[in-house]
């Protein structure tokens, strides 16, 4: 039995990204689409998110623009593609404070949000230094920050330090310290609940932006993986390739598992459909008794 469906939605895209953010050292190896998406993941009585995206206004806007993103829809358009209403998510997992992931919390009113305690107190330290050290704010908006700290304020902020099992029956939260970001984190669905669960599911976050990343650039499917990490990192590539390891070993070394929400060719991977606002919504997998959301 299936505990949980799992959804991953694009909420806007860059049309043209830079390979060498995406690939470690890929720097003469041309642009790709680079999707922007949050996970939602339904059952067990819950709705929760991982991750949400950011809202088009204000310095989100100006940080948007920068990366070149384009058509960006809110949580509630998106949203509505699979029947789900922002009100009623309870859960919001955030893999790391880039704005892309954390830059929506208010659209999210009725939601309780877990965060590693030291990606957010390490990003209020990178707030403290002079600018000429900025670059490790380069997608970071720092009013996001400081609504993480009002969620504190108002009881909804979950700071936690390391892996947790079972945040939600059957959902883990592990972390990756000094990687991506200084305290960025991957969230592990168990979805028939048990200890040793074979139906899990690993949602990456930015740990591994594409498929390369865990296979290599170029590979062919049947050859041995070879990691290939995320460009962009405040932490160390080393330490993203060990968080792959760790991510692998935790479904079997089934790469079809762990699911990076940043890969156009998930659509090639597992059922999807373009909305009308030409957006993807693809369905990972389905709780027992849903229907599917992409199928006519």
């Amino acid at each position: 039995m299936s505990d949980y469906s799992i959804w991953v939605c694009e909420y806007s895209y860059v049309k043209n990204y830079h390979k060498s953010g995406v690939l470690y050292g890929a720097h003469n190896q041309g642009f790709v689409k680079l999707p922007y998406c949050y996970v939602v993941i339904k059952g067990r009585d819950h709705i929760a998110m991982v991750d949400v995206g950011y809202n088009d206004k204000d310095y989100g806007k100006v940080l948007g623009d920068r990366f070149g993103v384009e058509n960006w829809r809110s949580p509630t358009t998106v949203l509505a593609e699979i029947g789900v209403k922002p009100e009623e998510v309870d859960t919001c997992f955030i893999t790391h404070a880039h704005f892309d992931h954390f830059g929506n919390v208010e659209d999210f009113p009725n939601a309780k949000f877990y965060i590693q305690e030291r990606e957010i107190a390490k990003w209020v330290w990178a707030m403290s230094l002079p600018d000429r050290l900025r670059w490790m704010m380069v997608a970071v908006d720092p009013g996001d920050i400081v609504r993480g700290a009002d969620l504190a304020r108002q009881k909804r902020l979950v700071t936690v330090n390391g892996a947790v099992s079972d945040v939600l029956p059957g959902i883990d939260l592990h972390a990756a310290d000094d990687s991506h970001t200084w305290g960025s984190m991957w969230v592990t669905v168990r979805n028939d609940g048990q200890a040793q669960s074979q139906d899990t599911w690993v949602l990456a976050g930015d740990l591994v932006y594409v498929f390369d990343n865990i296979h290599g650039p170029g590979a062919a499917v049947d050859e041995k993986e070879v990691y290939t990490p995320v460009g962009l990192a405040v932490g160390s590539q080393t330490n993203l390739v060990l968080a792959t390891e760790a991510m692998m070993k935790q479904v079997g070394y089934d790469s079809h598992r762990v699911i990076p929400v940043h890969e156009e060719r998930l659509r090639d991977t597992f059922p999807s459909r373009i909305t009308k606002d030409g957006l993807r919504i693809t369905e990972i997998c389905l709780a027992d008794g849903e229907s599917s959301k992409v199928s006519a």
